[in-house]
């Protein structure tokens, strides 16, 4: 069968010939370049993402999903969770208390957000329960004035499993005209748990939910409820619905995962795309290298472009030559690039401690970070994004070598040939 000619003379040219030596340097150049820019972005990006997904799963750990709230607090909240647990994408829903405090232990104050829970549905909206070090939410029980803490918290305040803790709340006496008496009441430190997040785990700590209705002078009220959903990047939108449904939806309001910690996630997709335009730039230096290579070609071809004008070659079969050849460029680095980008991705973890035993230092060192290894998260998305770009790119810069060929007139090329 017959090859367009076009592509029969654009896979010739990229083919090395005797005394064209460096072009087809440049052209290997230009084909490493692109395939090391997909391959580079590729691992940077699924790093990025497994850093987002490990920051996410530590946050919401203990935010959950979804909070349920009303301005002077939630009263009634029992049958509201019933109603919210029987929707099919509710896993679970829980109520709680907060109460900013101060604790005093022997190692001095310090600040603490006190969190009152109900310890058998809290287990269904977050993962204090598998996160403890020291004892089990199950030793919060109604008037025991027992206390979790978080490690940091703990180790800040000079606390131990066993010590006693006072905690000091302000109160608003009643019968006065806004003023503000302190509350001080003393907990018996039951046990300690440790997220990863360093905001949590220096500030917050966990008492039976009567408990702290009791410190926060709520009565039977609760600050909200948690919601975790099945799906939780549905959960913005199907915990609203869900409580349309089964709630006033003009008294109580939704603050989902995205809300709460909005200042996390903008910072990480801040730093994913200023990296990705910094790591494109070797694409488009490898872009560069494309038009060079045809500029080359180009004036190397002469000859042979003319001739083939001469021989009935249209202006657009010369120009698809040459948009051919370094397309064909650009394809076969982003498919080389695509390989190691996804091999490396998918070996991280034997590629990063072997690179750490060449270069002599550790990526995430155990005592200053939480994680001890580099966590990856390959989204097909980001492959094919990168790929649809580069290909972009590199068919771009054939534009200028390729029309540059078209007006090559043969009658001047062939006059002292």
């Amino acid at each position: 069968m017959r090859k367009p000619v076009a592509l029969f003379v654009g896979l010739r040219y990229l083919r090395a010939r005797k005394g064209s030596g460096f072009v087809s340097f440049v052209t290997f150049a230009s084909v490493i370049g692109v395939a090391l820019g997909v391959a580079t972005l590729i691992v940077v990006l699924s790093v990025m993402n497994g850093f987002e997904k490990e920051l996410r799963e530590r946050l919401l750990g203990l935010t959950s999903h979804a909070s349920i709230l009303q301005d002077d607090g939630l009263d009634d909240w029992s049958p509201l969770v019933e109603k919210l647990l029987q929707k099919s994408d509710i896993r679970g829903a829980a109520p709680y208390i907060e109460q900013e405090a101060i604790l005093s232990g022997p190692g001095g104050l310090a600040g603490a957000l006190i969190t009152g829970i109900e310890p058998t549905l809290e287990a269904r909206v977050s993962r204090i329960g598998t996160s403890m070090l020291i004892g089990s939410l199950d030793d919060l029980r109604p008037d025991s004035y027992r206390i979790v803490l978080g490690r940091v918290l703990a180790q800040r305040a000079g606390i131990a499993v066993g010590d006693k803790v006072r905690i000091l709340v302000p109160r608003f006496p009643s019968g006065t005209a806004g003023g503000v008496g302190p509350q001080l009441v003393s907990f018996t430190v039951s046990g300690i748990f440790e997220l990863g997040v360093q905001d949590h785990d220096s500030l917050r700590a966990f008492v039976h939910l009567q408990d702290a209705a009791v410190l926060a002078q709520m009565g039977s009220k609760v600050s909200g409820i948690r919601v975790e959903t099945v799906d939780i990047f549905a959960a913005p939108i199907s915990v609203r619905r869900d409580l349309a449904e089964v709630g006033d939806r003009g008294v109580l309001k939704v603050r989902d995962w995205t809300e709460e910690n909005a200042s996390y996630f903008r910072a990480i997709r801040i730093e994913k795309l200023m990296m990705a335009l910094l790591l494109s730039l070797i694409i488009g230096v490898a872009a560069f290298n494309i038009v060079a290579t045809l500029v080359m070609v180009v004036a190397e071809k002469r000859s042979g472009i003319a001739i083939l004008r001469t021989i009935g070659c249209s202006r657009r079969q010369v120009i698809a030559v040459f948009v051919l050849q370094g397309t064909l460029i650009g394809w076969i680095g982003a498919i080389i690039g695509v390989v190691m980008g996804v091999l490396l991705s998918l070996n991280m973890d034997t590629v990063a401690p072997a690179l750490e035993q060449l270069l002599g230092f550790q990526f995430m060192p155990a005592d200053l970070y939480y994680l001890t290894s580099l966590p990856v998260d390959l989204q097909t998305a980001d492959v094919a994004w990168i790929s649809i770009v580069v290909l972009v790119i590199t068919s771009l810069a054939t534009i200028y070598p390729a029309m540059r060929a078209a007006n090559v007139q043969p009658a001047e090329v062939l006059r002292y040939e």
